[in-house]
């Protein structure tokens, strides 16, 4: 893949979503005036879309946002009151798409997100009928898409004409060489453009947003204590290498048939990766305790039964008809039993798609894993035609990939940056960055609280001007990107204070535990402010018109799990007149 570095300018709006954080967002508009766009693969560039009105949304959203660290700014609140299985495409393109494309921008934070990821409780079947010509839909049977589908391809459905249906609408997907294999395996980011024939270009292009569901809780789905679990084991995944072996299933059924001819190849290739792969006869691995990842076919199966185990990270999934649709009346056998076993990511069509392979993972899925791709990408890059099929799990694990290690030293001798060190004025910012087998990184990013502020290259300096920002409390976000196609990012987390204008703001919060039914008493004590705004990922939950007293928040409004609250102090209208206060963590459960 040939190294962009040119930088795209981008144009912003100014509406904001219900439950915006006008705190973040005044840090945000500062912070994006310097242009930069390169980067992605990590939870500085995950958009969560959570349905306020739903508790197994939020539930779901807060054990993923605790588990991949994912910054408060990139949490979005979407109400969406509506069927949770289905709804028509004018309303995912009016209720659901556009406000989250808008609410991205007016955070300023389009050049960084990569991936739309939503929560429990959205539609997961888009029916589209009404968007058809007449001559098209007189043939299409099953006018329907998944709601990852079409997000990804959300150019195509705010586009004029039904370009979703193009069976290579997806030009991320890596083309197969004559060996039937990929030749590459490519990292993604929202801004690049894909050419017809998939190449990356430098302008032009179509554009894409890589979209997942964290996990589906009605009808067949999981429970939300099954999503919390496959989604935190999923995040120990990363970089582990796990010593399984991934399965090829085999049998008569059309359903293998149609994946199964690059079977062997795709053992190949593996092997070459160091990666252990069998073609096995059956529906199911038997008596495996370590799958890996699996790929099979069959209408029915009972995973129990099997007497295998899936480990951390494995992508499991099944192409048959109805694998995606929820609703109890389905038959054939879930995505969701997979999950239910520990599986990282599964996937599975929402409305009969017949055995075309373009709608469905190529074998090629475990080469790009393999490669060091995060779920996400390798889902994408292996789906030529994904607009029917619907993604579920975790998308940022990555358990082949090679990780860089960071640290960060103030420059000019400061020595190491300590979590709570006081910076004052103009911060220089020394990144390091180590890799195995003599890797090195491509280059270094700055965020500050999840707004991404500068980069340098190997040997540079980050550099930030601190007074025009809030005294107090950030976290400075050092993240390395590898010099390899992939683009596999590390990163040094660090939480600091600024100290320029003598403001400041005290946060305390009680209890730490809490019932859904009770309320956290949130205590606010500030000087050289006048107001103070509380909020947590994604929603504000109080203000105050003094610089300190006490609110009550309902537990419900956080949701199930584990939930940071912030509050911002303001003295006057910028960012230099206010004061952040270390944030603290509650746990909401009965």
């Amino acid at each position: 893949m040939q190294r962009l570095s040119a930088i795209r300018d981008h144009v912003f709006g100014s509406r904001l979503l219900p439950c915006q954080l006008p705190a973040c967002l005044l840090l945000a508009a500062m912070l994006a005036s310097t242009g930069i766009t390169e980067a992605g693969g990590g939870p500085e560039n995950v958009a969560v879309i959570v349905n306020p009105t739903s508790s197994e949304s939020l539930a779901v959203a807060n054990s993923f946002v605790a588990a991949r660290g994912i910054p408060a700014i990139n949490v979005f609140m979407v109400p969406w009151p509506g069927s949770k299985d289905a709804t028509t495409i004018d309303r995912f393109r009016n209720e659901i798409l556009a406000p989250i494309l808008r609410g991205i921008e007016s955070r300023r934070l389009t050049p960084q997100i990569d991936y739309i990821v939503y929560s429990a409780d959205f539609p997961w079947r888009i029916d589209y009928r009404d968007a058809l010509p007449p001559e098209i839909a007189k043939q299409d049977t099953f006018p329907s898409g998944s709601l990852t589908g079409m997000t990804t391809l959300y150019a195509a459905v705010q586009g004029n004409g039904p370009g979703w249906l193009d069976p290579e609408s997806n030009k991320y997907y890596r083309p197969l060489g004559r060996d039937g294999l990929p030749t590459e395996t490519v990292g993604f980011r929202g801004w690049y453009g894909w050419g017809n024939d998939g190449r990356l270009l430098e302008a032009g292009g179509t554009n894409y947003l890589l979209s997942v569901v964290l996990g589906v809780t009605t009808g067949r789905g999981n429970t939300v204590a099954e999503v919390d679990a496959y989604l935190r084991r999923a995040a120990t995944a990363d970089g582990t290498r796990p010593p399984g072996t991934i399965y090829l299933m085999t049998n008569q059924d059309v359903r293998t048939t149609t994946r199964s001819s690059a079977f062997p190849a795709t053992v190949r290739a593996l092997e070459q990766l160091g990666i252990n792969a069998e073609i096995a006869s059956g529906a199911l691995p038997e008596q495996k305790r370590d799958v890996a990842g699996l790929m099979t076919g069959t209408p029915s199966f009972n995973w129990a039964a099997s007497g295998s185990t899936i480990l951390p990270g494995a992508i499991c999934e099944n192409l048959t008809s109805f694998g995606g649709i929820f609703t109890p009346t389905a038959g054939q056998t879930p995505l969701s039993e997979f999950l239910r076993a520990g599986a990282a990511g599964s996937s599975g069509t929402v409305i009969e798609p017949y055995s075309i392979q373009a709608k469905f993972p190529h074998a090629s899925i475990h080469i790009h894993y393999g490669r060091g791709a995060s779920l996400a990408e390798a889902f994408y890059q292996s789906v030529s035609a994904p607009y029917q099929l619907l993604v579920v799990g975790d998308p940022l694990c990555q358990p082949w990939a090679i990780i860089p290690q960071v640290s960060v030293t103030l420059a000019d001798g400061g020595g190491p940056l300590e979590p709570g060190a006081s910076l004052s004025g103009t911060i220089r910012l020394e990144p390091r960055a180590t890799l195995p087998d003599d890797g090195a990184a491509d280059r270094f990013e700055l965020f500050v609280d999840g707004v991404r502020a500068d980069a340098c290259g190997p040997g540079g300096t980050l550099s930030l001007e601190t007074a025009p920002l809030a005294d107090g409390h950030h976290e400075l976000r050092i993240v390395a990107i590898s010099a390899s196609p992939i683009e596999t990012q590390g990163r040094a987390v660090i939480p600091v204070v600024f100290a320029n204008h003598d403001r400041r703001l005290a946060l305390t919060v009680a209890p730490r535990r809490v019932p859904l039914s009770g309320s956290v008493e949130v205590s606010l004590e500030g000087d050289g402010i006048d107001s103070v705004l509380v909020f947590s990922t994604g929603r504000i939950l109080g203000r105050l018109k003094q610089s300190s007293g006490k609110l009550q928040i309902p537990a419900v409004m956080l949701g199930r799990g584990t939930v940071t609250i912030y509050a911002t102090g303001r003295g006057g209208r910028t960012q230099a007149e206010s004061a952040n206060a270390v944030p603290a963590t509650v746990t909401v459960g009965d």
